[in-house]
């Protein structure tokens, strides 16, 4: 238990570090002067984040996770110190291009951890709750603790809040978590070519989605295209002929394994894509404020708790355990199909129901998407089946939201040039083809001032064509979900049995071996 309440604090360090730093980064901004660097403070995290998960997914599996995880929280809490620090943007980025290597190496061992611990899936369902419920406290109280710690604390603070939180991590994974090991074998050499094809692919993937939506020249989108398509042919053959593979290809052969890592993707880019662009609607579309389209996205978070909790309760007493799957699909689909009919006039209960429907949904489908792969993968691939569903999550996230919001984008930019142009206003076709005047309020004042009277309606145009174009990213995400349904009938009957454990000796001061 003290060994899952340490993996616990590990996650919320992480999901807290993921949700306040959005908040203050305004601020952050204004202070260092560094525009042109502001997407790649969360750019340069995710780009070494994604690259590590499967690195360290696998050398886990070889070495044994404890290790890893304790010097892994050691580098995140410097890095968070290093980013608190900083006195340039620059700086900034280069420090959390370091967290995001520490993190890459949390979320690649810490939930492979939790097999380690537990065995028997029922029992492990049962403290998987906890798990859960620490990521959906950090997501639902991040962004109010980041807004909180910037407004009245500065925003270093942001960052140094992980400080105490890495503390008292590291006592409870050092003092608890037992070190595991399950091949009987000694560690393999470690595959530094694949480990290196491996960052070049994904690095140049991560560019490419970052890139996508900021239209640039076709020849710097193409240049990380080609490096990712060479790099990605380099690792496959590679990897077939490497004694010990930092990426078993066996496992995208694996007729159980297969299905469930291109389920993860889809899910990944539906996911993110209602979490980015819901709020968008809300604010940039209807005109709510900041705190009131957070509140109405919170229920999205929060219930992806609750399905986390239900799907604990229900899933080990089902026959079918797969059929949760389905019943996950539909509430997700039908959170999609609500956002596509929202319009300004939609009751916000209505608009909480559609988000709760989702959160279920997610709750009720990723879950079991771990522990179905940690079924069926063998021990000692726990590791790297793990992290590969984590890496394939966030590149569908990473795919959802840069698709996604060059298809809002495009539609957005024609529907105002069209309106305008009918509208005979085509003067002002430059002042709104960018959609952050309607969520920035310094921005539409100034449009205010220089329009004057003609300025609400055309406002009002601008926001009727967001929601149009934000429906038709949605009805994207309702086909990518029939993708999904045709995945989910692919996922082979899984039985959870029971297994009988031995429970392990209680660790000494320097942890058990």
């Amino acid at each position: 238990m003290f060994s899952l309440l340490g993996l616990c604090f590990v996650l919320i360090m992480v999901a807290l570090d993921q949700t306040v730093v959005g908040t203050a980064l305004p601020t952050v901004v204004a202070e260092l002067h560094g525009f042109d660097l502001y997407a790649w403070v969360g750019t340069s995290y995710l780009l070494t984040s994604v690259i590590t998960v499967p690195i360290f997914g696998r050398l886990g599996d070889e070495y044994g996770r404890k290790n890893f995880i304790l010097v892994a929280i050691v580098l995140f809490t410097l890095a968070s110190m290093l980013c608190g620090l900083s006195q340039s943007m620059l700086q900034l980025v280069l420090a959390r291009a370091l967290q995001g290597i520490g993190g890459g190496m949390l979320v690649a061992t810490t939930f492979a951890s939790v097999p380690d611990l537990f065995p028997d899936p029922h029992e492990r369902l049962r403290w998987q709750v906890l798990f859960s419920s620490s990521f959906g406290l950090a997501n639902a109280i991040g962004p109010s603790l980041g807004g909180f710690l910037t407004e009245y604390a500065g925003w270093r603070w942001v960052f140094y809040v992980n400080l105490p939180v890495g503390l008292v991590s590291l006592w409870f994974v050092w003092r608890y978590l037992p070190r595991i090991r399950h091949s009987e074998h000694p560690p393999g050499k470690l595959d530094w070519l694949g480990a290196a094809l491996l960052a070049l692919a994904l690095g140049s993937v991560q560019l490419l989605v970052e890139w996508l939506p900021q239209h640039r020249a076709l020849g710097q989108l193409l240049t990380p295209g080609v490096v990712a398509v060479v790099a990605t042919a380099g690792l496959l053959w590679w990897e077939k002929r490497c004694p010990h593979p930092i990426l078993p290809l066996d496992m995208f052969r694996h007729a159980s394994l297969a299905p469930l890592f291109a389920l993860s993707l889809v899910m990944g880019f539906c996911m993110f894509a209602i979490m980015y662009y819901a709020p968008l609607m809300f604010q940039g579309g209807f005109g709510l404020s900041p705190n009131q389209a957070g509140l109405l996205i919170t229920p999205f978070v929060v219930c992806i708790t609750v399905g986390s909790i239900l799907n604990g309760r229900i899933v080990t007493r089902l026959p079918k355990p797969n059929l949760i799957l389905y019943v996950g699909f539909v509430f997700f689909a039908l959170s999609a199909f609500g956002l596509t009919q929202t319009v300004v006039s939609t009751g916000h209960p209505l608009l909480v129901a559609t988000m709760m429907s989702g959160g279920i949904g997610v709750g009720l489908l990723l879950p079991n998407l771990t522990i179905f792969a940690q079924e069926t993968a063998p021990r000692t691939q726990l590791g790297i089946a793990t992290a590969m569903l984590q890496s394939t999550r966030m590149i569908g996230g990473m795919l959802g939201t840069a698709l996604i919001g060059t298809f809002v984008s495009h539609h957005y930019a024609s529907g105002v040039a069209d309106a305008l142009q009918a509208a005979q206003a085509g003067q002002w076709t430059r002042a709104l083809q960018d959609p952050q005047i309607l969520v920035n309020p310094d921005s539409a004042a100034k449009f205010i001032a220089q329009a004057g009277s003609a300025a609400a309606p055309l406002l009002q145009a601008a926001r009727e064509v967001l929601v149009e174009a934000i429906h038709g990213g949605q009805y994207v995400v309702l086909a990518m979900m029939l993708v999904a349904l045709f995945l989910v009938t692919r996922v082979p009957d899984i039985k959870l049995k029971r297994r009988s454990v031995t429970k392990p000796v209680a660790p000494a001061a320097q942890g058990a071996e």
